[in-house]
């Protein structure tokens, strides 16, 4: 085999060895337990504000950091805390989704996605 050949298969191997390894490592939709049972691994929990419970983000005195409670879709409440700004319209979201690790007994969070309630329903749509 020629000296091109070898590097090719080599490079060929190490990319399906990053694949792997990526997909191996990739975050699943769970819910607060199963991130309580694996507090090392990082986890996407999907769920609803308790709007019943106090929010706290004071810019003052710490702008990256905003604590809330969530409920996950199993109903399991947690206090979690963001390490970043408070999300612009986070009241109206209808379900949120936090990405992190659960770190003893709340679940720190290093993003969040929300999911606002449309800004069009079927009567206000009009079509030409």
């Amino acid at each position: 085999m020629k000296r091109i050949h070898i590097i090719l298969i080599i490079l060929i191997a190490v990319a399906i060895g990053a694949i792997v390894s990526t997909y191996g490592d990739a975050s699943t939709y769970e819910s607060f337990n199963v991130a309580a049972l694996n507090p090392a691994k990082e986890y996407h929990v999907v769920g609803m504000l308790n709007r019943n419970k106090e929010q706290i983000y004071d810019p003052k005195i710490d702008a990256n950091c905003f604590t809330f409670f969530m409920v996950d879709n199993n109903g399991t409440e947690s206090k979690v805390i963001l390490r970043s700004t408070k999300p612009q319209d986070f009241e109206r979201s209808e379900k949120i989704v936090i990405i992190g690790k659960m770190q003893g007994d709340h679940f720190e969070a290093s993003k969040i996605l929300l999911k606002c309630p449309s800004k069009y329903t079927d009567n206000q749509m009009k079509t030409s």
